[in-house]
């Protein structure tokens, strides 16, 4: 915090910086910046696993993108993940995205909808 502070302060930057808000000017010492993490820190992680894919049991969906006993029902997102990627989940949710189209129009061929 204090070196993000310590940007802001430079001549590049300081013209486009109104005011700090978070921590607050009044925010100095180790024990006040520790306080204001505490108060105001929150995770910027995109949550997966929700609806996670895997054989029936503690599973939702399977490797059709199925929900296990409901049927005509998949899901197609970042909930079936069953961990958190090492990176943001666009990419991987836009490919589950891809590939839940190709299942589905496949099944529909086949008449396994």
């Amino acid at each position: 915090m204090r070196l993000a502070r310590a940007f802001t302060r430079q001549p590049a930057l300081a013209a486009y910086v109104a005011e700090e808000i978070v921590p607050g000017p009044d925010i100095n010492t180790d024990a006040e910046f520790a306080s204001s993490i505490r108060r105001t820190a929150s995770s910027n992680l995109h949550p997966v696993g929700t609806c996670r894919m895997g054989p029936a049991g503690d599973t939702v969906v399977n490797a059709r993108l199925r929900v296990h006993g409901v049927g005509r029902l998949r899901v197609a997102d970042a909930a079936i993940m069953p961990t958190v990627p090492a990176g943001n989940t666009n990419a991987p949710s836009i490919m589950i995205g891809e590939k839940a189209a190709d299942m589905i129009l496949a099944d529909a061929r086949t008449g396994a909808i």
